[in-house]
């Protein structure tokens, strides 16, 4: 049995990873920014690792969304807000986690400035069907990016959707989405969104 967690995740090389399965991907846990950060990374190159949290805002939840996904709550309080924690595993179970085995595209550029925005998009062609992960770090001072996505059919029709609004689908051109890009808000700092799109003709 190989531990790949090692010094830091420094030891995820393509040797050792040919003989184990990466459960968590770096010893560096729980902080957003990071978080974001190993996945916008690791995601290039790796198909399979994972992590876990105790978090249960969406924020924290969703910078720590990857293929493997522990949930480290503390099932002995009862203070704790575990209806939205529910939620937000069921969103990653159901909706999102397929969607992780996709084609990999970073939609911003790598950085670790917390007054930056941080998104990528998993595509599934085959399925005609992704998602698009948007963060908005807690000092940045912009409420609206527009994210140009990658691998669509520009001919094609796509319902969009924000995750937690699914009945308020948009119904957009692939080439609209290509070009122009997805218009995304986040009124408030620290926001998370996850958009779901699937081909529809």
């Amino acid at each position: 049995m190989i531990d790949t967690c090692a010094s830091g995740g420094h030891r995820n090389d393509l040797e050792t990873l040919r003989r184990s399965v990466l459960l968590l991907r770096s010893d560096y846990i729980l902080e957003p920014v990071g978080q974001q950060c190993h996945t916008y990374g690791l995601a290039f190159w790796m198909p399979y690792y994972g992590t876990g949290t105790g978090a249960m805002d969406s924020y924290n939840f969703r910078s720590q969304m990857c293929p493997h996904f522990t949930a480290c709550f503390d099932m002995r309080r009862q203070d704790l807000p575990f209806d939205e924690a529910r939620r937000l595993v069921n969103q990653w179970k159901t909706v999102i986690a397929p969607n992780y085995f996709g084609d990999f595209y970073p939609l911003t550029s790598f950085t670790t400035g917390n007054e930056d925005w941080m998104a990528w998009q998993f595509d599934r062609p085959e399925a005609g069907q992704g998602i698009v992960q948007v963060f908005r770090r807690a000092n940045s001072v912009y409420e609206a990016a527009r994210l140009k996505l990658h691998g669509l059919d520009p001919a094609g029709r796509y319902a969009v959707a924000d995750i937690d609004q699914p009945n308020q689908a948009r119904e957009l051109a692939g080439s609209e989405l290509a070009e122009n890009g997805l218009l995304v808000t986040a009124p408030r700092p620290s926001s998370a969104m996850v958009y779901t799109y699937r081909l529809i003709k």
